[in-house]
């Protein structure tokens, strides 16, 4: 049996129903997909575009592009793409909330994920500050953030912070959690026996022996040490402006940054198109596209679909090495 994914959209007013329309002109034969999401929405996303569009029952069976199978998440008030409503926020909490508890009781082998619009999700009165936290919290487990393409996986450290309190948020439990994390991920949906982890220093040339900086002989240094003893493959702390040389990467099957801005630029500008976003830990695979809701564009049928092609392309293989793995 192919994977099961659950698949949703986002937010109503950006261009993921569009990405979903433009998804279901493919044929699959790695996964089956399901929607949550609202049906007037992708309908209207389908006459913008001027693609064919058929809404099918869950149990029904995907016979031409165009089909795609929907749980409807209603929408409280008429979208209009470009432009969030607050009235809405609850449905697409709701559409994740109900993806991902159909993941967590097995129903569905894997989450993939559009864009959402933070802002016009805590204006309708819904305390939110990212996906992969709701998800975590709803799992119960501690997850780490990583995003990939067909060059580079970049994982981090700490996620949505301001600068000024990085350093605070490097801890060597932290650290502990998320190498774990990272280990068993690239081992399990990866299938690479012994992963070889690039561990990034936080200050300029890696501290520069304590003169730049003190995280990587306090913090850093020390934890890599003890998972090396444990029988990890680290390398590191490294400085983070010569780390990703072509020559260097090679050796190196991911990447841990210790802040959002470290790592994730040079892994936009070597493939930000195809570039996915992964949460690592939780008890199913879950991937994202890695762009916003890009409202501007949205509805008017020029956005570019290759993130969440890639998406689900990533998530079902995950799924599937993971039956594999037992």
């Amino acid at each position: 049996m192919k994977p099961r994914l659950a698949l949703v959209p986002g937010e109503p007013a950006g261009i993921g129903p569009e990405l979903c329309v433009r998804l279901a002109q493919q044929p699959r034969s790695d996964c089956d997909l399901l929607v949550f999401g609202d049906a007037d929405t992708l309908r209207a996303a389908a006459v913008a575009l001027h693609l064919p569009l058929r809404l099918i029952g869950e149990a029904e069976q995907v016979r031409i592009p165009g089909d795609l199978r929907l749980h409807a998440v209603s929408n409280t008030a008429s979208n209009h793409f470009g432009t969030p409503d607050p009235r809405n926020a609850r449905a697409v909490i709701e559409a994740l909330e109900l993806a991902s508890d159909a993941c967590l009781q097995g129903r569905f082998d894997g989450l993939v994920t559009g864009p959402v619009h933070k802002a016009a999700i805590n204006a309708g009165g819904i305390a939110y500050t990212g996906t992969t936290e709701l998800l975590a919290g709803r799992a119960g487990c501690d997850v780490v953030m990583m995003l990939a393409n067909d060059i580079v996986r970049v994982a981090l450290a700490t996620t949505h912070l301001p600068l000024r309190a990085v350093a605070d948020a490097i801890t060597a439990n932290g650290l502990l959690s998320s190498l774990r994390i990272i280990h068993a991920a690239l081992r399990r949906d990866f299938g690479i026996d012994t992963p070889v982890i690039a561990v990034l220093g936080l200050n300029p040339h890696a501290g520069e022996a304590g003169h730049l900086g003190n995280e990587e002989i306090e913090v850093i240094g020390p934890v890599l040490e003890a998972l090396r003893a444990e029988g990890m493959r680290l390398v590191g702390p490294l400085p983070a402006d010569t780390a990703f040389l072509p020559g260097k990467l090679a050796g190196f099957d991911a990447v841990l940054a210790m802040y959002h801005d470290q790592g994730l630029p040079v892994l936009k500008y070597s493939g930000f198109e195809r570039a996915v976003n992964l949460t690592l830990g939780l008890p199913y695979p879950r991937v994202a596209v890695d762009h916003g809701t890009a409202l501007e564009l949205a509805g008017k049928g020029s956005a570019d679909p290759s993130s969440l092609f890639a998406a689900v392309e990533t998530c079902a293989r995950i799924a599937a090495q993971r039956r594999l793995a037992g």
